[in-house]
């Protein structure tokens, strides 16, 4: 199985240089075919998050892959300087990696629940680009049930559920207390829902700028204001904080707007991938500006139990997988025993006195028995009761028996 991943993520490379490498949707769905026709390339995913960009690629037989000058040719950045940010996993551990990334294990925020969802959207979007071999699928597929697992079965106590619930314990933090507190959100996208519910949750006063609305089409958190973008400045004054989580590729708050601002919010969370806030605007000394580095390792001792039981739910989906592949690996082995098989039949004279007699009954007994007989004597190491019981039941399974 040849198949190799490459990451860049948040325990590799800054904030600084994880932007450069972040893509949104339209820059996935374009990339994609690009990767897909590469030499040697049988399947290709590509994830992009907020913390991560990893490409994986399973590559035809025998073929060597580079998955970070891959996509470096198709983004057009030069993979040398990102050689020491990334990391490359290959067979086995790209395999553990991808089901410990959809459980939220390997997330900056331990048990993030958005990172499965983002799974799930990074195989559809190889679906609909057309890049999805039947290996990747699969994988893919059962990584996805693993983090399903992991979230229903195993309890993660005292950790944030994603950045969105992380920014707002870290208002709390600065705060003290968030009741009756002005909030800012721009950007209506997902993580700017989960932001707005979450600080009206702590009983802030809710204000989300919106681009444009329409009237059952856009969903606003309930409880919340709502306010045009182009006018984002004027809701600013006077407010306590505001958030920022969009996915536009221009700053929704430059340091000049914040210094234009007679009474800004004292606190600015920047949510954003590519970052949302300027920089630069953290240097007024009247704001304080946080950005997903800044979230910290929200990790604790506290879930030593919940991640050993996690363990357990991925080696046992990690089996079913290489189950599926070891099959699949077997198939042409497979047409060949029954080609084989029936070659030997034909052979057989009493093969030949049964067909002219016209014994079908005959003739199914002798093939089924003839069959049974090849098959099992080349597997007498691996042949035992259970083994047969277990193959018996399934024959059953069918059959009414």
């Amino acid at each position: 199985m040849n198949l190799t991943m490459m990451g860049i993520d948040f325990v590799h490379a800054p904030l600084k240089q994880r932007e450069r490498v972040s893509f949104v949707r339209g820059q996935v769905q374009a990339l994609l075919p690009q990767l897909a026709e590469m030499p040697g390339v049988a399947g290709c995913v590509l994830l992009a998050t907020c913390n991560r960009t990893e490409l994986y690629v399973h590559g035809e037989d025998g073929v060597s892959l580079d998955p970070l000058a891959m996509l470096a040719r198709a983004a057009g950045f030069d993979a040398a300087v990102f050689r020491g940010l990334s990391v490359t996993r290959t067979g086995d551990t790209c395999v553990q990696h991808l089901m410990a990334v959809a459980a939220g294990l390997e997330s900056q925020i331990f048990g993030d629940d958005q990172i499965l969802t983002q799974v799930r959207d990074a195989a559809a979007l190889a679906r609909e680009a057309k890049t999805m071999d039947s290996v990747l699928d699969t994988l893919f597929r059962r990584a996805v049930t693993a983090g399903k697992r992991v979230r229903t079965e195993v309890r993660l106590t005292g950790v944030p559920a994603s950045a969105a619930t992380a920014g707002v314990r870290r208002a709390q933090d600065f705060f003290g207390a968030l009741e009756g507190r002005r909030a800012v959100v721009i950007g209506n996208g997902e993580m700017g829902r989960r932001a707005a519910e979450a600080l009206r949750a702590q009983g802030c006063a809710v204000t989300v700028t919106l681009r444009s609305y329409h009237h059952g089409e856009t969903i606003v958190p309930a409880g919340c204001d709502t306010f045009p973008y182009d006018r984002r400045c004027e809701v600013l004054e006077g407010a306590d904080l505001a958030v920022s989580a969009t996915t536009s590729p221009h700053f929704t708050l430059t340091a000049q707007q914040i210094r234009d601002l007679r009474q800004p919010p004292r606190l600015l969370l920047d949510l954003a991938m590519p970052r949302d806030i300027e920089q630069a605007a953290g240097e007024d000394a009247r704001v304080t500006l946080y950005n997903l580095d800044d979230l910290g390792d929200l990790d604790d001792s506290r879930n030593d139990a919940a991640k050993r039981a996690a363990a357990r739910i991925l080696e046992e989906e990690q089996a079913e997988f290489y189950r599926w592949h070891a099959y699949r690996q077997a198939l042409p082995v497979i047409a060949q025993i029954k080609d084989t098989a029936l070659d030997r039949l034909h052979f057989d004279h009493a093969y030949g006195d049964l067909y002219r007699e016209g014994d079908m009954d005959g003739l199914m007994e002798l093939a089924v028995g003839k069959t049974v007989d090849l098959l099992l004597g080349g597997m007498k190491e691996l042949v035992d009761a259970g083994r047969l019981e277990a193959c018996l039941a399934h024959m059953r399974k069918g059959s009414g028996r």
